[in-house]
């Protein structure tokens, strides 16, 4: 038995606050990842977006076909300081405005869990 609510709950929490507090909450991620030292905090809220969109809890983790090697912390931060802060953004805005459609959540909830990688190269 799955520990996700169930499709009923989850459709309730999307239209009655998750719609609306997602935006919130992608809001105040990104504005700690500008600010650099809100950045791990703003990476943990950013990998909570799908649950807080639709009660979804996150997959187990599953290693990568590349053994789950990360980029150096080097190359990850000068991504961040070109690209990350601005495209993560953009990527953010896209997501969401397509959540809001619900016909577009299925490719919101695909874009939000590949934000971490927008942001600064993290691979899950």
């Amino acid at each position: 038995m799955s520990d996700q609510p169930s499709l009923f709950v989850r459709a309730a929490w999307f239209l009655l606050v998750g719609w609306w507090a997602t935006g919130l909450w992608l809001s105040v991620a990104w504005l700690l990842n500008v600010t650099i030292v809100g950045i791990p905090l703003g990476i943990k809220m950013i990998n909570r977006v799908p649950f807080v969109l639709s009660l979804k809890r996150r997959d187990p983790l599953v290693e990568s076909s590349d053994g789950g090697r990360q980029h150096s912390l080097l190359v990850r931060a000068v991504w961040f300081i070109f690209v990350g802060w601005w495209a993560s953004g953009v990527w953010t805005g896209v997501a969401y405005a397509l959540s809001v459609t619900v016909v577009g959540l299925p490719l919101a909830i695909w874009m939000y869990n590949r934000l971490p990688w927008v942001v600064s190269l993290y691979h899950y």
